[in-house]
């Protein structure tokens, strides 16, 4: 059974999770056969290891800092700032504190693979 996702002009509220973030779980808010937007929540210390999608990217915190890892170089994404990534540019992230992070994802290739529903 697939979790349900938002449906065209569904409200979908992405405010801070404050302190329900450390009981909530990561959760796919859109996903069509174009794009795909999830909700990322990374208790501190969780990292999600490197690894590419074909489709472009942005990283979006919304609450707490979260360590990227991309481009050679490692940057601290804090609330209110977002980082955008060309497709198959390999990316890592690391919570330096409980953070939730807006992701979406242009889907290419493998990436679009499936109903998209």
């Amino acid at each position: 059974m697939s979790l349900p996702h938002a449906t065209p002009g569904e409200l979908i509220d992405i405010r801070p999770l404050g302190d329900q973030l450390i009981d909530s779980a990561s959760i796919a808010l859109v996903r069509t056969d174009d794009f795909e937007v999830m909700r990322l929540v990374l208790p501190k210390g969780k990292s999600i290891p490197a690894h590419q999608i074909e489709g472009e990217l942005t990283l979006q915190c919304l609450e707490g800092s979260v360590e990227v890892e991309a481009l050679g170089e490692r940057r601290t994404l804090r609330a209110g700032q977002m980082l955008y990534l060309q497709g198959n540019t390999a990316y890592a992230l690391a919570a330096g504190e409980n953070a939730s992070v807006l992701m979406t994802m242009l889907r290419k290739g493998e990436d679009s693979k499936g109903n998209g529903k």
